[in-house]
């Protein structure tokens, strides 16, 4: 079994205070506040590694299903947005829409959306978002393939 950390500390109330996250063992660490969370501060917030986790878990899932049918991508790019949204007076994740794009040689756009499908359904960071109302994937091939 696989198991990753992270850790996040905050000093004082929601409003003004201000804490720091970490992924890993210092993979990656950054300031996060209520004002980078709920307005346009400086620093990162849950959702937006929320979104990077996700792109990246869903992201390797299509390259590990396309390398089984015998199509390894050129490259694959994923670019996926969280919304927080009010909901019932909640902040509340109440959508996430997930865009891929890749070369891909040997499938056309009907497959390469049906490979996608099949890694949003098995992605891990997809099953365990699965109480979001709504993730919605776009996927398509690179034009200048």
């Amino acid at each position: 079994m696989t198991v990753r950390n992270g850790s996040a500390e905050w000093h004082g109330n929601v409003e003004s205070g201000s804490g720091t996250v970490t992924v890993g063992d210092g993979v990656f660490e950054g300031a996060y506040s209520y004002d980078s969370r709920f307005g346009e501060g400086k620093g990162t917030n849950p959702e937006q590694l929320i979104a990077a986790a996700h792109a990246s878990c869903f992201t390797m899932a299509l390259s590990n299903i396309l390398s089984a049918a015998g199509h390894a991508p050129e490259s694959l790019r994923t670019n996926a947005r969280v919304q927080l949204r009010n909901i019932d007076g909640a902040p509340t994740l109440a959508r996430i829409n997930l865009d891929t794009e890749g070369r891909v040689t040997g499938v056309d756009e009907q497959q390469f959306q049906a490979y996608a499908d099949e890694a949003k359904r098995v992605c891990p960071v997809s099953r365990a978002l699965a109480g979001v109302p709504e993730i919605v994937l776009t996927a398509k091939l690179a034009a200048d393939q």
